[in-house]
């Protein structure tokens, strides 16, 4: 099953890898919109997202800036193979420009926090939240470590929703952690580096 993903992703070329990408987030949005339609009186898990609240400087964006150090620290002490992710991220954002991985970090962080915590958590709770946020990214399933990684990164980031009660700070943090990675994939050392990918949500 691994080989047959690793090859899937070879063979699409960067086009086609990024409309992927985009048409995975439009679908994830769409989902957040119908689920929101039936589970929700007027849309209201939208009065979780609140962007003129302090926390989202305070905790947001220092509790993303701590995940992405963490993880490059891990990256430089565990053995290679522990990161490596078929060379997806390496694809998305090796080649991107700074614009460009901004708003690929901006358009994923939107459309999934919308749907796993403001919606799949807020009426199913953190534990199962986590759970179904680390098997969408089906890409860390055929490594243990990635997916312990994104659990344990889902529920650092559902905490922080339950603590904030804030759908923008999460998306902030999430933000944060999928541009900083994007842009230290970017332009980090290639020669006997290239099998480190890193864990971008």
């Amino acid at each position: 099953m691994k080989k047959k993903y690793n090859e899937l992703i070879k063979n699409l070329t960067d086009k086609e890898l990024l409309l992927h990408l985009y048409m995975t987030q439009v679908i994830l949005l769409v989902i957040s919109i119908i689920l929101g339609f039936i589970l929700f009186d007027h849309f209201s898990y939208m009065n979780h997202l609140i962007f003129k609240d302090p926390k989202i400087v305070l905790i947001g964006v220092p509790s993303g800036a701590a995940v992405v150090i963490f993880d490059i620290i891990l990256m430089k002490c565990l053995p290679s193979s522990f990161y490596d992710d078929g060379g997806l991220n390496e694809r998305i954002f090796k080649h991107r420009n700074i614009l460009h991985i901004f708003i690929i970090a901006a358009i994923v962080a939107f459309s999934e926090e919308l749907l796993f915590r403001g919606i799949i958590q807020t009426k199913v709770g953190l534990i199962l939240a986590s759970i179904i946020f680390a098997i969408i990214h089906y890409r860390y399933l055929f490594n243990w470590f990635l997916f312990s990684n994104i659990v344990v990164l889902s529920f650092f980031i559902g905490l922080i929703y339950e603590w904030t009660d804030n759908l923008a700070v999460t998306i902030v943090m999430h933000f944060i952690i999928d541009f900083l990675l994007g842009v230290y994939i970017k332009f980090r050392r290639s020669p006997g580096n290239d099998d480190e990918k890193g864990v971008s949500t």
